[in-house]
């Protein structure tokens, strides 16, 4: 079927969602009561957002049109919206009302209990000079749901939204998203029942139904807002009320698609049976669904490819825990719907999940100049040496953190300044780092372990529980190609838990290659052992190495262009090489596609914290030498690669 809809042209954006942006805590413990849940994860929610969110990340221009507390969650909202691509400069902030709240469990695959924390929430009490005219004809699309309906305000401001949309030639479209409860037709903790027959919301609905163009719903849906005994009946009855497209969503036998005469039965109408997948989550797969259709429709594909995108939109998050966060990317829709008669469980596809890992907007690090202070031994037995108590190491990894700051300030590098932390000693400074904006890793590995420990034992997965998602997981590992195989083989056991335990918890991770110098190595010796981390499906984010020669870093490119497109990089190291040794280093990777900068540590930090600790420097005098240190070394880097300093006036 073709796509008949007429879009504006010219327009800044694709489509503008209206309606709910909330918080979705969904229970950890599959299979758990809701009573007996014992932690949470926290998603951006709300049927208008998810549907916002799921277009940016398909490429399409979306913008939000809401509201939000003035809280912590209301600018993880809004954060979280703004980093997938999404305009929320209409989204305001609400100084009385706190931000909506979603509580959900996962019993089974039909039960998912489900609480609307919505009193007097901030998303239901946007006003009606939100509705901007000139923002609503910037779009070639506005969504509203159903919710937004259950409230003479929300309706009174949906209605003047639709309203200035037909009047400035924009599309209309939308989700029915029938919730009994937040029309008050359900106990207030049954956020779980999708259907209770309502005479009132069903002439509500037929009442709007005229100012739409497209309108989607699941049949328990349409039944609601046709009030017929049966699903064509109340089809027919929409139809009467509306020339609008109806998609009706039919769960595993895919969608129908309408757009003239009620058929005799769905199954007589335009059908696409979509993907068969196995079932984790059903909640969200309607918004999922909703946005993949969007991208064909506003790009004015035909339905069949409206109805691909959406039925493997919505398959791929039926699959996944969460709504928001499991919204594929057109790279992993294009990977999922190309194979999808073989992925009855997505999850268990090391590829697709590599896509979605790798695919979503991450913040761009085109130049790093990190300095490293990760070092255990070495500041513990610098403090022996010199005769400072242990316990005043915490301190002076705080003073480190001071000086990266004032170092960020003075050479204007937001965005190419990084640390990198421990949390032995380094626990206060790794909470004072984060939140700036800097790149920051974190190692895991027990100093000098060959083969290969993690410093807090083998269980590395629960150890990242406690992490900031922002925190690198840092893995230095004494790596030759060439080694005996028991240790080899020991070794890559222990980066492939550390790879696997990356994937779940969703951080980046770097890997460190040093071949062990009791060993000899060769030009190749370090391209090989990537080379082969490569082979057994270890795909770091980030890599760490050595001096490399011009000719090195050309095979090093090379290499991860060919098997890793979505690498962020590589950054040298620095092994306590002098300043003019490491401008040699960087002088030969000067042209190299991949190295993205440096991650240096006791070539800045030695000499002045030995000095600290020794008592012959102050706090101010530490920060100072560090600083210049540290400034002379990213001098050194920008003038290898043709950049200059700008100094803050």
């Amino acid at each position: 079927m073709n796509n008949p809809t007429q879009f504006a042209s010219g327009r800044a954006l694709d489509v503008i969602c209206l309606g709910r942006l909330a918080v979705d805590l969904y229970a950890q413990q599959i299979g758990a009561r809701l009573e007996d849940v014992t932690s949470f994860a926290k998603y951006l929610g709300g049927s208008s957002a998810n549907i916002a969110f799921g277009s940016a990340r398909l490429g399409l221009r979306s913008a939000m049109l809401s509201r939000v507390g003035d809280d912590h969650m209301g600018r993880f909202l809004t954060e979280t919206l703004a980093r997938e691509g999404c305009d929320i400069s209409h989204v305001a902030v609400d100084p009385e009302r706190l931000t909506a709240l979603v509580m959900l469990g996962l019993k089974d695959k039909d039960t998912f209990p489900l609480i609307f924390f919505r009193e007097n929430c901030a998303d239901m009490a946007i006003e009606a000079g939100a509705v901007d005219v000139a923002f609503i004809a910037s779009s070639k699309a506005l969504l509203v749901t159903g919710t937004h309906l259950s409230t003479k305000a929300m309706h009174a401001v949906s209605s003047a939204a639709l309203e200035l949309a037909r009047q400035n030639n924009v599309r209309t479209v939308l989700d029915i998203d029938y919730r009994p409860v937040l029309w008050g037709l359900s106990g207030k903790a049954d956020g779980e029942t999708r259907f209770v027959s309502n005479g009132g919301v069903t002439a509500h609905l037929l009442a709007i139904l005229p100012l739409f163009d497209l309108v989607v719903g699941t049949e328990e849906e349409f039944m609601i807002a046709g009030g017929g005994a049966d699903i064509m009946a109340s089809l027919r009855a929409v139809r009467a009320a509306t020339a609008a497209t109806l998609v009706v969503k039919r769960g595993p036998l895919g969608c129908a698609v309408i757009d003239a005469a009620i058929p005799a039965t769905l199954d007589d109408a335009f059908n696409d049976g979509g993907a068969q997948v196995e079932v984790l989550n059903v909640l969200g797969a309607g918004d999922a669904f909703l946005a993949g259709f969007l991208k064909g429709w506003l790009n004015g594909a035909d339905y069949a490819t409206c109805c691909r995108y959406a039925n493997g939109c919505g398959a791929l998050v039926v699959s996944r825990h969460g709504c928001a966060p499991a919204m594929p990317t057109q790279v992993e829709l294009d990977y999922f719907l190309a194979n999808a008669a073989r992925l009855r469980r997505p999850g268990d596809d090391a590829t697709l999940n590599r896509l979605h890992r790798v695919g979503v907007a991450r913040p761009q690090w085109q130049e790093l100049c990190v300095f490293a202070f990760d070092h255990r031994n070495q500041f513990f037995d610098m403090a022996q040496q010199n005769g400072a108590d242990e316990a005043r190491l915490p301190a002076l990894k705080q003073l480190l953190v001071q000086a990266v700051a004032q170092t960020e300030a003075a050479l204007r590098l937001g965005g190419k300044i990084g640390v990198l932390i421990d949390d032995r000693y380094g626990a206060d400074a790794l909470n004072a780092a984060t939140g700036r904006g800097w790149w920051i890793g974190r190692p895991v590995e027990l100093p000098g372990s060959n083969p290969l420990q993690f410093d807090w034992g083998r269980s590395i997965g629960s150890h990242l529980i406690s992490w900031p998602k922002e925190h690198v997981i840092k893995c230095l590992v004494q790596l030759h190609p060439d080694d005996s195989v028991e240790n080899r083989l020991e070794q890559e056991a222990q980066l492939k838990a550390l790879y696997d335990a990356a994937q779940v918890s969703g951080h980046e991770l770097l890997l460190e290659v040093i071949p062990p110098k009791s060993m000899a190595a060769d030009a190749n010796t370090v391209y090989r052992a990537v080379k082969r981390l490569y082979n057994i499906g270890i795909y770091p984010e980030w890599w760490k190495l050595e001096h490399l020669s011009a000719a090195q870093w050309q095979a090093i490119d090379a290499l991860v262009r060919e098997r890793d497109p979505y690498c962020r990089g590589v950054v040298l190291l620095g092994l306590h090489a002098s300043i003019e040794e490491l401008a040699a280093s960087f002088n030969e990777a000067r042209d190299s596609a991949t190295c993205r900068g440096f991650l240096v540590g006791r070539t800045i930090f030695h000499e002045p914290s030995r000095r600290w600790l020794a008592g012959e420097i102050g706090d101010a005098a530490l920060i100072a030498e560090v600083r210049a240190n540290f400034e002379a070394l990213i001098q050194v880097w920008r003038r290898t690669r043709g950049a200059q300093l700008e100094l803050a006036a």
